[in-house]
């Protein structure tokens, strides 16, 4: 198992209001628009991003960080056998991930995803 990119995500009522902050002064690219959620960051450097949302789609909450992997389904075994709380169990999403959410040991809520075949965003 790998972890493949770490994003920082920002629960806000406004998604609108991070594009002048982000796009037009930061000069960050619009990446990912759901409605619920916009990420900024860089094209083709998956390493810059951050995202600003209404919710954590699928009406949860919006975690506070998001961890890509590439093989969720072996971390969220892991996660279970350590005894971590499971916030939102293991779920196929409709726009492409596969998911479930668990509370670190300081209380954040942290969204583990790997992206299914054919999908990235």
């Amino acid at each position: 198992m790998k972890v493949k990119r770490i994003v920082t995500n920002i629960h806000t009522e406004n998604v609108a209001a991070a594009k002048s902050f982000y796009q037009d002064v930061l000069e960050l690219d619009l990446l990912m628009n759901q409605g619920w959620i916009e990420t900024y960051g860089l094209l083709g450097e998956d390493n810059v991003q951050i995202s600003v949302a209404t919710q954590g789609g699928s009406n949860t909450p919006t975690p506070d960080l998001s961890i890509e992997v590439d093989d969720v389904d072996v971390v969220y075994e892991r996660m279970k056998r350590a005894g971590y709380t499971i916030e939102y169990e293991l779920t196929d999403e409709p726009w492409g991930v596969r998911r479930f959410y668990v509370r670190d040991p300081f209380g954040k809520l942290i969204n583990i995803l790997a992206h299914r075949q054919g999908c990235s965003n």
